[in-house]
């Protein structure tokens, strides 16, 4: 028998990956509607995404949508900067029947890992949806994606305050996360996710925080495809 819990903090809120990544037809169906995605912001990057180098990464399932990820260099240099695309294809699946409402989103960045060598792992992440605890407790529900750049990654976790809130084996170089950040109410200061690389031998070999200086640009309206 156990007692309440002061913070009842979800975990482990989302489905597993059911396939490791796309392949096929699917592929290229969702590389469709990201590569639309992408085309939108093309003007303000100052290229175009190289579909052809978009990596997908596995899925998640939260609130009846799967998710996912994916990642795409663009084809030109900017102020000699390759910038890179990142997003998520998202849609609802009924049993077996075809994928409907599939919604791209994307946004791009001029600092990559490829211009930071002391890097250990390349993160990207998008708010997804509200937790809702009781009274003004609550946080973000956030899709996480990622790529360890230290060798000897195995299993990756997602931790609030030093607690899991959820787990993923790493799969070609690749792995997903979906989690509750940006938790406020259960005390003075907001508290933000750790990501954490782990070893064989169960040993931490790399961290990296989601926490967002005050001064970081706000998403862009999410287009829809």
């Amino acid at each position: 028998m156990s007692p309440p819990l002061a913070r009842p903090f979800p975990r482990f809120i989302s489905d597993s990956a059911q396939e490791s990544r796309p392949y096929g037809r699917w592929e290229e169906r969702l590389g469709e509607a990201f590569a639309a995605a992408c085309g939108d912001l093309a003007g303000d990057a100052g290229t175009t995404l190289d579909a052809e180098a978009t990596r997908f990464f596995p899925e998640r399932t939260w609130g009846g949508r799967t998710y996912v990820p994916a990642v795409g260099r663009g084809h030109d240099e900017v102020d000699g900067v390759v910038p890179e695309f990142f997003g998520h294809v998202s849609f609802k699946r009924d049993d077996a029947e075809e994928p409907t409402d599939m919604n791209a989103v994307a946004d791009f960045t001029d600092v990559t890992a490829a211009d930071n060598p002391d890097w250990e792992v390349d993160l990207n992440d998008d708010v997804i949806g509200d937790w809702r605890a009781d009274g003004v407790r609550g946080g973000e529900v956030t899709l996480i994606w990622g790529t360890p750049l230290v060798r000897g990654a195995l299993a990756v976790t997602a931790e609030l305050d030093g607690e899991v809130l959820d787990q993923a084996g790493i799969n070609d170089g690749r792995f997903t996360l979906m989690a509750v950040d940006a938790v406020h109410g259960f005390g003075d200061e907001d508290m933000y996710l750790e990501i954490k690389l782990w070893n064989r031998k169960l040993q931490e070999i790399a961290s990296e925080s989601l926490y967002a200086d005050e001064g970081d640009a706000e998403p862009e309206t999410d287009p829809e495809v």
